[in-house]
Order: C-alpha cells, then sequence, then structure tokens
C-alpha cells in the first residue's frame, strides 16, 4: 500500500504538469491566430483545476493507477474550446493550433531530462522522489506528445492531417470528427481485449505509442544524463 502511494505521488505533479500545459498551449496558439474563445473562458492558464475533466484527469487516471499497482498512468484533459473556423489564416492556423499541445509536451521532455542531470548522483530519499518525478514527467510528455499525433480527429495529429491534406480529401477525414474517439478506443483498447481472450497478440497502443515514447524518453535522458 505504501508504495502505491509513493508512486501515486510521483506520478501526480508529472501529470497535471503535461495535460494543463497541454491544453494551455492549444488555447494560447489559438488566440494569437485569431480565435480569443479559450482566452474568454479563462483556459489559457497554468492553472490545472480550469482543465481538469472528471473522467480523464481524476477518475481514469486514478483506476489505471490502482489496477496496475501503481504502475502506470494516463489521463487527459478538458478539452480548450477553439473556433478553427476564426483561425487566420485557416489551415495554418489549423495546423498550429494542433501542434502547440504536443510541441509543449516535447519541451516538457527536454526539461525534466534536463533538470534530472541537474541533480546530485546520491541524495537521499527527497532526492530520489524528486528524480522518479522527473523520470515520471519526461516520459508521460513523451506518451502525450506521441498519442497526441496520432492521424485520427480530434486528436491533434487528425487535426494536422486536416490541415494539410487537399480539400476533398480532408473533409472525409474532418468527419471523423466525432466517432475518432469511439475508434480509438475500439482499436486501440476493445480489439486487443478480444485478441487477448483468443489467444492472438494484438498491442496497437504499445506498437504505436508506448513503445515509441519509451524509446523517445530513453534517448533524451541518455542526451542529457548519459547511459
Amino acid at each position: 500500500m505504501m508504495e502505491t502511494v509513493y508512486r501515486a505521488t510521483t506520478w501526480i505533479i508529472p501529470v497535471l504538469l503535461a495535460i494543463t500545459l497541454h491544453e494551455a498551449a492549444h488555447g494560447w496558439a489559438a488566440n494569437r491566430l485569431g480565435d480569443d474563445t479559450a482566452h474568454r473562458l479563462g483556459r489559457v492558464s497554468f492553472n490545472p483545476l480550469r482543465h481538469i475533466d472528471p473522467f480523464g484527469t481524476v477518475l481514469l487516471p486514478a483506476m489505471l493507477l490502482i489496477a496496475s499497482g501503481g504502475q502506470m498512468m494516463f489521463g487527459f484533459a478538458k478539452p480548450v474550446p477553439v473556433d478553427f473556423s476564426r483561425l487566420r489564416p485557416f489551415r495554418l492556423g489549423l495546423i498550429l493550433v494542433a501542434i502547440a499541445g504536443p510541441l509543449t509536451n516535447i519541451g516538457l521532455l527536454f526539461v525534466g531530462a534536463a533538470a534530472l542531470s541537474a541533480l546530485p548522483p546520491s541524495g537521499g530519499m527527497a532526492f530520489a522522489w524528486i528524480a522518479q518525478n522527473l523520470v515520471l514527467l519526461a516520459y508521460f510528455n513523451a506518451l502525450l506528445a506521441v498519442f497526441n499525433m496520432l492521424p485520427l480527429p480530434p486528436l491533434d495529429g487528425g487535426r494536422v492531417l486536416v490541415g494539410v491534406l487537399p480539400a476533398s480529401l480532408a473533409r472525409p477525414v474532418a468527419r471523423l470528427e466525432r466517432k475518432g474517439i469511439l475508434i480509438l478506443i475500439g482499436v486501440m483498447f476493445v480489439l486487443p481485449w478480444i485478441a487477448e481472450r483468443i489467444g492472438i497478440e494484438f498491442d496497437p497502443f504499445g506498437w504505436l505509442v508506448w513503445g515509441p515514447a519509451q524509446a523517445m524518453t530513453e534517448g533524451v535522458i541518455r542526451l542529457f544524463v548519459g547511459s
């Protein structure tokens, strides 16, 4: 129990920083490009309370943490409202607003790795706790960046895809916005669960998100800390 509590305390700060700054970055970029909706609603903020989604930020991470014995946490914040029709220029604005969140997460990945390299090699329990926070800050931000850049609306990668495709192809992709999350849940979680029951290995989350995020985290930490 104490180990689970310890692991939970090392996840809370990284998760809140990652999802809060990710969403605030979307709002900031939209405001700069012509849409002040998020700014007027107070969503261009570093205050995590303005971005908390009861299920995605609280319930889902808690369930994953308990189910995995403190080994895994994943979550999401309340999406920042953006009126894409107000962005100028429209296509470039769509792309820049979409990538603002993942780019912020990649920046935090580098911040976590750089801060980790500044810690003394041995500093007792307090420094070990800080080091674990920084490792998880790097890892969770890599995970969030990779996940959000999957090319399926309403994820950021899907919106980038809509921004770069010609109109004839962009329109059918954009129409997936409302169904995208259901498709994602089905492919990433439901189908692997069914496949496991019938003895088939099918792990798209591991192949497309988990593995690349781990490799990215390890590579950046090695860049700052060494092997």
